[in-house]
């Protein structure tokens, strides 16, 4: 299985099994939308960083480990 470490700034790190959130069989690869779903946030309210950089919520997780910054939070 593979693993990827999300830190959500000001949260604690989790870990998300890219096989669990895949939503298909093989080939379906998950997005970055896909793990942001996995923690509980949506594109709209926070986004992915790789090695300090922002990364499209509709392309394939390629990373092992991702930063997430909140957008939105409160209300």
């Amino acid at each position: 299985m593979t693993t990827v470490t999300v830190s959500v700034a000001g949260e604690d790190d989790r870990e998300v099994e890219l096989e669990e959130i895949a939503g298909g069989a093989p080939p379906e690869t998950p997005t970055y939308a896909d793990l942001l779903s996995a923690v509980e946030l949506s594109p709209h309210e926070a986004t992915v960083l790789v090695e300090g950089r922002p990364v499209p919520e509709d392309r394939p997780v390629e990373a092992e480990r991702v930063t997430v910054l909140r957008l939105i939070k409160g209300g």
